[in-house]
């Protein structure tokens, strides 16, 4: 009945915290907007701010699959669909935006999203998520069934991959965030692409993803640079050794899949020494839906 119970009706503490954690983005926006801290164009920040979290709220629906395994915590499960539709609210919150920012003018609206290529694509993957999130219920999955539904879910990865090339070209220079989110992206595509070839995904596997997501990071970051701009490839992977004044993007993809790396052997460790002692296996929510498990 609520976004904060089970399908029991009882209160589940991980489903009420993420779901306030949702709205934690737009309600500091919000603040800063009425502390009048965002900037001399308050509009276009905004608009920014809620395009740069639809991208990371699309990439944590996707960082659901592999963490509920690397972090044994299968019932992580069910906020997926939860993060999948925040990240629908944010991009109509970021149209929306938008349509204000062009005074209501709908007419200028669509005719710059058919002009413009990098709004063309952005919008093509809000009418994705659009669909994905009315085809995220219960009720969706029975009429559709299994096999069609996770054909239809199979699309976020295309949309995503929109979403991400959307971010790079509406960031013109400075795509730190936008380098970021693709290494990201490499990492996830990265995991699943092991587990469908059936290669045993254990610490060793994801150390190694490690290495080569922040590698194609610092690959993607240098041939944007050198593409856009004209700058030396060299002088561009140079930059991300060079630590005096930020560290840059495939740094932080290496670091934070070295950590799930970490999750995964502490978690390993620890399910050795249980076992030892007998635990009964965990349950996801009950009557979850099998297709929705599978993704």
């Amino acid at each position: 009945m609520y976004p904060w119970t089970d399908r029991a009706g009882r209160l589940s503490a991980l489903k009420l915290s993420v779901f306030v954690s949702c709205f934690v983005p737009a309600a500091l926006l919000l603040g800063n907007a009425l502390a009048g801290q965002l900037g001399s164009k308050p509009l276009t920040y905004a608009i920014h701010d809620t395009g740069d979290w639809a991208v990371r709220f699309l990439l944590l629906s996707l960082l659901i699959t592999p963490l509920r395994t690397i972090a044994d915590w299968p019932k992580l499960i069910i906020v997926r669909r939860m993060v999948g539709v925040t990240a629908l609210a944010y991009v109509l919150l970021h149209l929306a935006l938008y349509v204000v920012e062009q005074r209501y003018d709908l007419f200028k609206v669509a005719s710059e999203i058919v002009l413009r290529f990098y709004l063309t694509i952005g919008f093509v993957a809000l009418l994705g998520l659009a669909a994905l999130g009315a085809t995220s219920t219960d009720g969706m999955i029975r009429r559709l069934g299994s096999a069609r539904w996770n054909r239809l879910h199979a699309t976020v990865y295309g949309i995503t991959l929109l979403a991400l090339l959307h971010f790079f070209l509406q960031s013109k220079l400075d795509v730190t965030q936008a380098v970021l989110m693709a290494g990201f992206f490499i990492w996830l595509m990265g995991y699943r692409g092991l587990r469908k070839r059936g290669i045993a995904i254990g610490t060793p596997a994801l150390i190694g993803l490690a290495l080569a997501a922040g590698l194609g990071t610092a690959l993607i970051e240098t041939a944007w640079y050198a593409s856009m701009t004209g700058a030396m490839a060299s002088r561009v992977l140079a930059a991300n050794l060079d630590f005096t004044f930020t560290i840059r993007p495939a740094w932080w993809v290496l670091a934070t899949a070295l950590f799930l790396a970490a999750v995964h052997l502490a978690r390993g460790a620890s399910r050795s020494e249980t076992g030892k002692r007998g635990r009964a296996p965990q349950r996801t929510e009950a009557r979850l839906a099998p297709a929705e498990a599978a993704k």
